[in-house]
């Protein structure tokens, strides 16, 4: 027989610890975790500013170009040869003093019956111009007495609240305007006077010794030689004709001005003009002084003209004529046809709801913005009034203090996480 053979010993040893046993666990938690955390939508980074009350203007920016108010173009009065004139622009000149021109004139101009009778004739009529100015003078000075009065029971009357700052600012408005007309016919009755006794001397050489017995003539005779005197007081502005040479009647030989009396003639958009009303103030900018300059649009004219612009598109635009309200004393340097960037106000508001003009955007016809909620962008519909182009004013929908998102992208969305980064108002 067989014998069976003994057991044979089976010796146990220990088993992994049981933290060994959870690695392969704890490893496929760790990376369904990095996999959960890499696929969760990550916070967008947004500019946001905030909604704030303040100053709101909106305005029409165009360029412009300065020139003198009352500007006098001094002629030749009668054919001959013009002496060599040694002004230069610039120069100062004084009303019926300063000798601008020598004309000398052969015996063969003197004028005939028939000549004579029709400068006799022009006397006549440069007397009723004159008249007409001194009337016209005596009217504006009565109109400026009363808007003057007007100004003074205006500023109590805002000073109390009782009427509006549009209101003041047109009573204001009327009485510059009121005082400019008064220079101007200062201007024009100076210039009535030397049409007069230009007249005189013509019809004075038909033989009358009449115009030689005048005093403090703008044009007198010397030895057959006519002195031109300058019209009016201010400077040359320009020198048409400087060489010695034979001039005929009415040839232009100089222009004179006061500088200091300067307006801006700005071109508008037709589309723009229509919102510019008389008494707008006007800001004046790049003109090369520090300061920007205050003007007052004093009227917009009524017809429109086309240009081509500098992409070849045909625009219709219109002249409008501002006053400077700054003293000569700001502007020293400023003078003739020199070119300035003007900003027209249309529309102001010193306590708009206001908010920057790139956090709204239009969908469906309406208006929105995005809002910060916490870290969440809330989609808000708004309501807008006036808009400059950098900022808009909100009549509903957003209050003051609110962040919102100033230009959202593609990516932004109603309650998306975000991560703001205030840049405030630009």
């Amino acid at each position: 027989m067989n014998a069976t053979p003994p057991p044979s010993r089976i010796s146990k040893r220990p088993g992994p610890p049981a933290w060994r046993r959870r690695l392969p666990l704890i490893g496929a938690l760790v990376l369904v975790a990095a996999i959960a955390i890499g696929l969760w939508p990550r916070a967008v980074p947004v500019e946001v500013a905030g909604v704030t009350r303040g100053p709101l203007v909106v305005t029409v920016d165009e360029e412009g170009m300065t020139r003198v108010k009352h500007r006098y173009v001094v002629t030749a009065p009668v054919a001959g040869q013009l002496r060599r004139i040694d002004w230069k622009a610039g120069a100062v000149v004084e009303a019926g003093k300063t000798p601008l021109a020598i004309i000398e004139s052969s015996a063969a101009d003197f004028l005939d019956t028939r000549a004579l009778a029709q400068a006799e004739a022009r006397v006549r009529a440069a007397e009723a111009a004159r008249e007409m100015a001194i009337a016209q003078r005596a009217r504006a000075e009565s109109a400026e007495r009363l808007f003057a009065a007007e100004l003074e029971r205006a500023a109590a009357l805002r000073a109390k609240k009782v009427i509006s700052a549009q209101e003041f600012d047109m009573t204001r408005m009327r009485a510059d305007t009121a005082a400019q007309d008064v220079r101007a016919a200062e201007f024009a009755l100076q210039v009535a006077a030397f049409e007069l006794q230009q007249a005189r001397v013509l019809a004075g050489r038909g033989g009358s010794s009449s115009a030689q017995r005048e005093e403090n003539l703008t044009t007198s005779t010397t030895r057959g030689a006519l002195i031109v005197t300058s019209p009016v007081s201010g400077r040359i502005l320009r020198v048409f004709q400087e060489s010695e040479r034979v001039v005929p009647a009415g040839f232009a030989l100089l222009e004179v001005g006061d500088p200091t009396e300067l307006e801006v003639r700005i071109e508008v958009l037709s589309r723009d003009a229509v919102a510019i009303a008389p008494g707008a103030r006007v800001m004046l900018e790049q003109w090369g002084g520090g300061e920007s300059l205050t003007a007052r649009v004093r009227h917009v004219e009524p017809s429109a003209f086309t240009k081509i612009s500098a992409l070849g598109v045909e625009e219709q635009r219109v002249y409008v004529i501002a006053d400077l309200a700054d003293t000569p004393e700001k502007r020293p340097s400023l003078g003739d046809s020199y070119r300035v960037e003007a900003r027209i106000v249309t529309w102001e508001k010193p306590d708009a709801l206001r908010v920057p003009a790139g956090a709204l955007f239009e969908r469906a016809g309406r208006w929105h913005a995005y809002a910060i909620d916490g870290t969440r962008a809330q989609l808000r519909n708004v309501t807008i009034g006036r808009s400059n182009g950098v900022l808009t004013e909100v009549t509903a929908g957003l209050q003051e203090g609110v962040r919102v998102i100033v230009y959202p992208g593609d990516k932004v969305a109603d309650g998306l996480r975000v991560a703001p980064l205030e840049v405030g108002l630009r």
